[in-house]
């Protein structure tokens, strides 16, 4: 999506080899304008699966799969909230994961009602690097019995080993972005 490259060679701001900022519009002020084309650029690529939910895991995730939610329907987004909340309930599906930016492991929890067999499931997230969310929310859509027609990221560091993994389980991914290379002193560099 030329758009989002453009966007993040603008915005991004490389932190380190592994740490891209780019709050300024994705994860803690959002454009929705822009993520509007988010939205519909997912709705074009997953137009055929038949989607009836959307799953995140919270916070980022959440706005990514509420204005996708747009494009397929207005179906509704089921976000995995991180530990246990005291008004959840306790019939709910668990999975692990480590967060690399908080530095700190997590089990996230989505309650069964929200979740079935019935369901058609698109994983959307804001990146992928090592794979540890995505892992998480697909064990959840397994745990469910759903099934899952994809993962839609929109940032991609390829360059780390998440995306080849989640691939190489037959697990179709869709990125929006995908970074081949970053550093400090020679920026980004994207895939072709």
């Amino acid at each position: 999506m030329d758009s989002l490259k453009k966007y993040i060679t603008a915005e991004g701001r490389v932190l380190s080899d592994d740490i891209l900022k780019v709050d300024s519009f994705l994860n803690h002020q959002i454009d929705t304008v822009f993520l509007t084309e988010v939205g519909k650029e997912f709705r074009r690529r997953y137009n055929n699966c038949e989607v009836n939910k959307i799953l995140t895991v919270e916070a980022s995730g959440i706005a990514i799969g509420c204005v996708t939610s747009q494009f397929f329907d207005n179906c509704p987004v089921v976000f995995a909230k991180k530990g246990q909340a005291k008004n959840m309930s306790g019939d709910a599906y668990h999975a692990s994961l480590h967060s690399y930016t908080r530095g700190t492991d997590f089990v996230i929890s989505v309650t069964k009602k929200y979740l079935t067999s019935e369901d058609k499931v698109l994983i959307v997230d804001d990146f992928l690097a090592n794979g540890e969310a995505l892992k998480a929310l697909i064990s959840i859509v397994s745990q469910a019995g759903a099934e899952l027609v994809g993962c839609g990221i929109v940032i991609e560091k390829a360059y780390q080993p998440g995306g080849d993994l989640i691939r190489s389980q037959g697990i179709r991914v869709e990125s929006l972005a995908r970074i081949k290379s970053m550093s400090v002193e020679n920026g980004i560099e994207f895939c072709e």
